[in-house]
């Protein structure tokens, strides 16, 4: 099992940044895919970034391309989403997520273990 952890979630004006950690427990964190999922209010979760075991492949939605990177860092058993040139339509609770195999999802329900979420506020 796996267990996730997020902070860094925060309030920032418009054109700002932040950097989301997320904190997984357990030996399963190298094996795992790690992934971005956010919602906002009266919306469906949807996915913003993951990337694979080993850090090689990365994907983002088409909202997050050239805005928000996604790192993991095995030593601290931590990934990472750092978020520039935030806009107010990046206000969501931000979840991050894992699962178990090799392919780097994309979808909600591809991820078997949630973190509770950090909530990220960006005003005009």
């Amino acid at each position: 099992q796996v267990q996730l952890r997020e902070s860094g979630g925060g309030s920032v004006q418009a054109g700002g940044s932040l950097r989301l950690s997320c904190a997984a427990s357990g030996s399963a964190f190298s094996s795992s895919v790690m992934g971005w999922f956010r919602q906002a209010s009266g919306k469906e979760r949807e996915f913003v970034a993951a990337i694979s075991r080993s850090g090689l492949s990365i994907y983002y939605a088409d909202s997050a391309k050239g805005r928000f990177t996604i790192s993991r860092e095995l030593a601290k058993n931590t990934v990472y989403l750092q978020m520039n040139s935030l806009k107010p339509e990046d206000t969501a609770v931000y979840s991050c997520a894992a699962r178990s195999g090799s392919r780097v999802g994309q979808v909600v329900n591809e991820y078997d273990y949630w973190g509770q979420g950090t909530l990220v506020t960006v005003s005009s």
